[in-house]
């Protein structure tokens, strides 16, 4: 099943491959968020704490395998749209190999550091057994994240994005099931809730991997010819390392955001822990706007169609922002009813509400900052993305807690690291968007060689 991003209706084609990443990402969205409720709901606020405190953690260790899948996504959605079909399948296999060798290469580093980095965060002594457990849990499936994210963006870079729903809402279903008999009915504490997270992952990507290998599609998976091709990895690290460096950096500076967070006590972590599942929610338009406009421009650049590919960035920009900012607004009028899902505790209504109202509005920013990347990623520039975000979103953000918290330490100076951040790396890809000639300086470059 292909969804060509080179031909016909730009809004229409963007749309059919948007709206099933959307329906995808709110079941991965549900995923999470129902893992920390049955937590919340039935091991109470510390068991809360330690679930809350994953995100950061788990995009710092999984962040930088994800980059490289981008890489590989926008490698291969290249040779798509250019019909080089050989070229293509060296990049699928390639990226196949390289996800089995990151993903046993993360399972051991998850397991091994994670007392490490839990006690560099300042999780407090009465959340960090708890946590230790679930990230230790979380990580032995670390293969499955890894892998179901690389074979997800081989089928999203052939225009696919349909399958990856199907398969997903089976192991949400799973997930669900499962979270409620070992959490809820055997009260088997916070690592069965991350057991039945490993169990539901490996599922989805076992059934990607089975997809791939029956497809008679020109993007088939065949077992013997996965191996490393020396020009497809040199491509996929030279698209994907920025796309990788840079979520890991910027999870860097979100570790360093949480520690200070956790030094507000559990209680703010577990109110901002759960605007942070919520956060997910005006993510989802970002992340699939981002994904289409990453295939759509690597498409579109290969078919060398660079009119449809600034008509595609107009629409997809302004869908991502807009859809971005209107649930910030809603979100800012019931902030302390959606806390309350997870946790209806004074102290953690309190601090969730707070930062919530004061990060929701500017969610727009955001949104463009990830579109804006994702379009430099699928043109191959993603160094540009890297350095804007490793500097606002990680150095910048660090400073200014460094210095704004000693000064006013309040929980609020730390919520708004995120819309000063925002706000600059927007400035900053408006700024090259309209003065470099960035679309076609890749082709100029192949054609001096």
């Amino acid at each position: 099943m292909r969804n060509s991003l080179t031909e016909g209706s730009i809004w229409k084609s963007m749309l059919v491959f948007a709206f099933p990443v959307l329906l995808s990402n709110l079941l991965q969205l549900f995923y999470d968020a129902f893992d920390a409720w049955t937590v919340g709901y039935f091991l109470g606020d510390t068991a809360l704490a330690a679930v809350a405190s994953s995100s950061s953690l788990i995009f710092l260790l999984v962040g930088f395998c994800n980059g490289l899948s981008m890489g590989a996504g926008v490698v291969i959605a290249r040779h798509f749209g250019a019909k080089n079909y050989d070229a293509m399948n060296k990049a699928i296999h390639t990226a196949v190999a390289f996800g089995i060798t990151a993903g046993l290469a993360l399972t051991v580093l998850g397991v091994g550091f994670t007392p490490t980095i839990l006690k560099w965060m300042d999780t407090p002594a009465d959340v960090l057994p708890q946590s230790v457990q679930y990230f230790r849990f979380y990580f032995c499936g670390a293969i499955f994240v890894v892998m179901y994210n690389m074979c997800v963006g081989i089928l999203h870079a052939v225009g696919d994005s349909r399958h990856p729903l199907y398969f997903l809402m089976f192991s949400t279903f799973v997930n669900v099931v499962l979270d409620l008999t070992f959490v809820g009915v055997l009260r088997l504490g916070v690592g069965a809730a991350a057991v039945a997270t490993t169990v539901s992952q490996g599922i989805s990507a076992m059934l990607c991997c089975v997809h791939l290998l029956r497809s008679k599609d020109v993007y088939r998976l065949i077992p013997r010819h996965i191996r490393f091709d020396p020009e497809s990895l040199q491509e996929i690290v030279r698209v994907g390392l920025p796309s990788g460096v840079q979520n890991s950096m910027i999870s860097v500076a979100n570790v360093f955001v949480q520690s200070s967070i956790n030094s507000f006590g559990s209680a703010a972590m577990a109110g901002c822990g759960a605007h942070t599942k919520l956060e997910g929610f005006a993510f989802l338009p970002v992340v699939c706007f981002s994904q289409a406009l990453s295939t759509f421009v690597s498409q579109n650049l290969g078919a060398k169609q660079y009119n449809r590919i600034r008509k595609g960035i107009l629409f997809g920009v302004i869908c991502g922002s807009s859809m971005a900012e209107l649930y910030g607004i809603i979100a800012y009028f019931f902030a302390p009813q959606l806390i309350s899902v997870f946790n209806d505790a004074p102290a953690v209504l309190e601090f969730g509400s707070m930062h919530m109202r004061t990060i929701c509005l500017f969610y727009f920013l955001m949104a463009f900052s990830h579109c804006m990347a994702a379009v430099f990623r699928g043109a191959g520039k993603a160094s540009v993305p890297m350095y804007t975000m490793l500097l606002f979103w990680c150095f910048v953000r660090i400073a200014y807690i460094r210095l704004a918290l000693p000064h006013y330490p309040q929980l609020t100076t730390v919520s708004w690291a995120y819309p000063i951040t925002w706000t600059c790396s927007c400035l900053v890809f408006i700024v090259y968007y309209f003065s470099a000639d960035w679309m076609h300086s890749q082709e100029i470059r192949k054609t001096a060689a």
